[in-house]
């Protein structure tokens, strides 16, 4: 079970690397993308995460909404593209 877990998130950052690289996403996309990215290294919070569950509740939030904005710019066939390339990655020679 845990060997699933890690394997669905590494393809998941895989996934979400390619999107933000991708030619054909949108550039509101991108720009959600990098604000989840950007939200989750900095060290200040709109509510401080050493309050108890509320603290990293707003940061579950935050980004989950952003990967959900960008997702919902992005055209279908990009999204299909990105994740199938991020499931089943090209072998390196």
């Amino acid at each position: 079970m845990f060997r699933r877990s890690f394997k669905r998130a590494v393809t998941e950052i895989r996934f979400y690397k390619r999107l933000a690289g991708h030619e054909k996403t949108p550039k509101a996309a991108k720009w959600c993308l990098y604000g989840g990215l950007a939200y989750l290294a900095s060290p200040i919070d709109i509510i401080p995460d050493f309050i108890p569950l509320i603290g990293q509740l707003d940061d579950v939030l935050i980004v989950g909404g952003l990967l959900y904005l960008a997702r919902k710019m992005t055209p279908p066939e990009v999204i299909d593209e990105c994740y199938r390339l991020a499931a089943d990655p090209p072998a390196v020679n």
